[in-house]
């Protein structure tokens, strides 16, 4: 396994992040024209994939990886700038518990949980038959992540960061518990783990230098990344504060939030 695949997830990752902690941090006037521009860029993503489904060489697995990067980012941005989230718009109701609970917070985000579904769902039906994989798998890598920490979030965790959310999103943070412990959360780092165990087994079967070899480092790498920042939510950290000299506080709260929690 060669060492570039892994700078590149790395690097990826961090200016991934850093662009939508950016972009989030404007004035909100500039959140329309930072969405639209962000769409057009998406698009142009997919169509880069589509029509590189059929390559097997290193550059393909990164132009997939790069992309997906860049498809998921925009839907990071339309729900931290509120434009896709849920129809519940409100904080927990007082005293809610059980399935009262999960509903309404279910609420909150199932409208950029369905438009992700419906993302990767099309990235495998863009791709489908064809050698190159690494975007579909990329996304929904970033999906099962993303899952597991909101999962995880609900059901609480010491860290929750919930001092990063933008204001317009204030009430989502009544959704989080702050616990020392959950059930999900050992299995979430077993399962990340496990994931990156298998990019990386995958990667190392394959010959060296190919596009398969580059793809399974890459989602190996990017495991590796969300075993991470689970940890980042139960230890005494913030992994926001890596982001702090990306945001713009001036005009409104800064989002600093990762590209997968």
């Amino acid at each position: 396994m060669s060492l570039p695949p892994l700078l590149f997830a790395l690097l990826m990752w961090f200016v991934g992040t850093a662009a939508v902690v950016w972009l989030d941090s404007r004035p909100r006037a500039t959140f329309r024209t930072s969405l639209i521009v962000s769409a057009v860029v998406a698009v142009i993503a997919m169509v880069l994939v589509w029509a590189h489904a059929d390559s097997v060489s290193a550059s393909g697995a990164y132009l997939g990886f790069g992309a997906a990067i860049v498809i998921w980012g925009w839907h990071e941005m339309s729900f931290l700038m509120g434009e896709v989230a849920g129809p519940n718009r409100l904080p927990c109701p007082p005293g809610a518990v059980g399935w009262t609970r999960f509903k309404a917070a279910t609420a909150t985000v199932i409208h950029h949980e369905l438009a992700i579904a419906a993302t990767a769902l099309l990235l495998f039906a863009i791709t489908w038959g064809q050698p190159n994989q690494t975007a579909p798998l990329t996304f929904l890598l970033l999906f099962v992540l993303r899952l597991s920490a909101k999962f995880n979030l609900y059901l609480g965790v010491p860290n929750l960061s919930d001092e990063v959310f933008p204001e317009h999103l204030a009430y989502l943070k009544s959704y989080f518990r702050t616990r020392a412990m959950n059930a999900l959360f050992p299995f979430s780092i077993v399962g990340s783990s496990a994931l990156a165990v298998w990019a990386w087994t995958a990667a190392e079967a394959a010959p060296a230098g190919s596009g398969a070899a580059a793809s399974g480092t890459l989602l190996a790498g990017l495991a590796v990344l969300g075993v991470v920042e689970h940890l980042f939510l139960v230890l005494p950290m913030r992994d926001a504060k890596m982001f702090r000299w990306a945001s713009n506080n001036n005009n409104n709260r800064a989002a600093e939030a990762a590209v997968s929690e």
